[in-house]
């Protein structure tokens, strides 16, 4: 089986000097991309690596969340998940290394949004329709697969474990 982890950058601010590329997460981005990493750890979905986008805020998003874990975890920052596609995100999935059981991936919308419909081919009924509805910031997909490789992991072959919102996670403060 593998696990993997779609979570959205947190909330970034509106512009930045060197442009979309480089905003960084606002004082809410912050806070949520914490509760999101405490949420995660919670839950014992600790990710074998992690992988992301190296725009300023998916990177800013990802520290937050490693620090609620407290441990190291592998991270791997890949230019080509900076707005990313949907064929763009499965052919990274494909890379993915044999020994990597759950991998987080943290990028941008509306690519992690499609993925997640897009390789949710069953699964929890009130989550998928949440899903469908809106992928906001900081929100996380949890899906299973029943593979053996990264390079089987396809369009409908996951399993929608969960969808978690900011507004789930604040509910608990």
């Amino acid at each position: 089986m593998r696990r993997l982890i779609l979570l959205r950058h947190s909330k970034a601010a509106a512009q930045a000097g060197g442009g979309d590329f480089e905003r960084p997460l606002t004082h809410r981005g912050r806070k949520d991309a914490s509760r999101a990493g405490r949420a995660l750890k919670e839950a014992g979905l600790l990710p074998d690596t992690s992988v992301v986008s190296n725009a300023k805020r998916t990177r800013e998003t990802l520290e937050r969340v490693l620090e609620e874990f407290g441990e190291k975890t592998p991270v791997h920052v890949e230019s080509r998940l900076y707005n990313a596609d949907v064929g763009a995100l499965i052919s990274a999935l494909h890379k993915t290394p044999a020994s990597v059981r759950t991998l987080l991936v943290v990028g941008h919308n509306p690519g992690i949004a499609e993925l997640a419909e897009t390789l949710a081919g069953t699964g929890d009924r009130y989550a998928r329709a949440r899903l469908q509805s809106s992928f906001p910031t900081s929100a996380f997909a949890v899906l299973d697969f029943d593979v053996d490789s990264w390079t089987e992991v396809d369009i409908g072959t996951g399993r929608l474990d969960r969808f978690v919102v900011p507004e789930d996670l604040t509910a608990k403060d």
